[in-house]
């Protein structure tokens, strides 16, 4: 039986062929051409690696800076003795005891949370809370820093984190769809970059990342030709 496509995607195969793969600018311009939601959607990245999920030492992950920002409002807690000096800094929330009694209490509302090295030593014990969410402080992440107001300038200014699925996979916000072409195509290749560059050297095969496909939150994937990344 024949399968069934949205009006969405439908629009969308009429702007260019999805079964093809095109070089990294092409695909940012098709994207563009996408029909827009009534929203400002997300575009991410989506890589599919050869490394084994299963090692260890093949885990991939890491953070890049976006030239252009994520063009989302990150909301920042910061797990700190010195509160105020965290908030003159730009955290959103700030504090020790009483943020982690919140936190332990169910209270989310936050999308990154960075921890000194000395509260860090307390914040461990929320690492079943804040560790499924993908919000524990972490030092790859540069989310442990005594630097706070780096810290969180970084991640504000749309510092993003990657890290490998059980599969192999990652997904990576990149920017949103009003962005122009020009600042996707930089945010992208930052992130292709990261991502390539995070390659572990326990991999020894050819061909680490195996595809990339570019997608908007409401829109079909574009695959990018492997030309584009097979230098890593």
């Amino acid at each position: 039986m024949p399968q069934k496509h949205s009006k969405r995607y439908n629009s969308a195969v009429k702007v260019a062929d999805l079964t093809k793969e095109y070089p990294l600018p092409e695909a940012v311009e098709i994207l563009t051409k996408f029909p827009k939601a009534k929203f400002d959607e997300t575009i991410e990245l989506s890589f599919r690696l050869a490394v084994d999920a299963t090692s260890g030492d093949q885990n991939v992950r890491g953070t890049t800076p976006l030239p252009n920002g994520s063009g989302k409002q990150v909301r920042v807690l910061v797990f700190t003795d010195n509160a105020e000096a965290a908030i003159a800094a730009g955290a959103d929330h700030a504090g020790l005891q009483d943020m982690m009694q919140k936190v332990n209490e169910g209270w989310l509302d936050f999308d990154v949370a960075i921890a000194t090295t000395e509260a860090m030593k307390q914040v461990r014990t929320l690492a079943r809370v804040l560790g499924p969410k993908g919000l524990m402080p972490n030092p790859k992440s540069g989310t442990v820093t005594d630097d706070i107001a780096a810290g969180i300038k970084a991640v504000k200014a749309g510092r993003v984190e990657f890290k490998m699925d059980k599969s192999a996979n990652i997904g990576v916000g990149v920017g949103k769809r009003s962005f122009t072409t020009a600042q996707i195509l930089e945010n992208v290749q930052a992130v292709i970059d990261a991502v390539g560059k995070a390659k572990p050297a326990s991999f020894k095969g050819s061909n680490y990342i195996k595809s990339i496909a570019l997608s908007a939150s409401m829109s079909p994937g574009v695959h990018i030709t492997s030309t584009e990344f097979s230098k890593y």
